[in-house]
């Protein structure tokens, strides 16, 4: 007994004053196939994920490790982990008789390694070059980030009547880009409608365009404008408004 209370006293690169080391170990294991459950979740589309732990020092945690994994022949670290330290938990209202585990992640540092974004400041961007990449529903849907251009976007809308077939919006996106090609960053549906009284339909599409080795200029834009304008009373008899 003497023994046990002794060793429950001391803290050593192992565990905790107060832990056991078979307490630590368990709780150590919990923690571990959590994390790496998660990992293994989040990569699921990958065939395999080279993982390891590497021991680590934090404040509020011992023993503490964190996680790494393996992309491309390069270690990235995602997270901070390890055994709560006690006075944490008597801070939190708990006794002694507790123990438990924690971690913290950073969001930022898994999304740039799953889409491949090279900046972290880019989450912090309103370009909608870039939020448009992300903007979908479905969060299994494997997507890579595709570089924005440096140069300005140059905006324009464009506002049709329709007789009682309304265009299917991704038609009209072939239809735009094939005539702006590589300038045609991001063609988006941002209002439709029916009007009763002229019995025809109303939609009004946002193009934005965009190069990646220069600014365009507004006659270069315009005149691509005018040809989408063109091409689409042509193959979809519309009226520009």
């Amino acid at each position: 007994m003497d023994t046990l209370m002794s060793m429950l006293k001391l803290r050593d690169a192992t565990k905790q004053e107060g832990h056991t080391l078979e307490a630590v170990k368990l709780v150590e294991a919990s923690l571990k196939k959590t994390i790496t459950d998660l990992f293994k979740n989040l990569f699921s589309n990958s065939s395999t994920l080279n993982s390891r732990w590497v021991d680590a020092t934090f404040p509020f945690t011992h023993p503490s490790w964190e996680y790494e994994i393996e992309i491309d022949g390069k270690w990235y670290e995602l997270l901070g982990c390890g055994i709560m330290e006690h006075r944490v938990l008597e801070n939190s209202g708990l006794n002694k008789d507790h123990i438990g585990w924690a971690f913290g992640l950073g969001l930022e540092r898994i999304a740039m390694i799953m889409y491949g974004i090279p900046d972290i400041r880019l989450f912090w961007s309103n370009d909608s070059g870039f939020l448009s990449q992300f903007a979908f529903d479905d969060s299994t849907r494997l997507v890579q980030y595709k570089p924005i251009s440096i140069y300005p976007q140059c905006i324009n809308d464009l506002s049709m009547w329709m007789g009682k077939t309304i265009i299917d919006p991704s038609d009209f996106y072939d239809l735009v880009r094939a005539i702006g090609g590589d300038l045609i960053e991001q063609v988006i549906l941002i209002d439709q409608f029916y009007n009763s009284k002229k019995q025809r339909h109303s939609q009004t599409y946002r193009i934005i365009y965009r190069s990646m080795d220069r600014t365009l200029t507004k006659n270069e834009i315009n005149m691509i404008h005018k040809d989408i304008e063109y091409h689409c009373k042509q193959q979809f008899g519309v009226e520009i408004r």
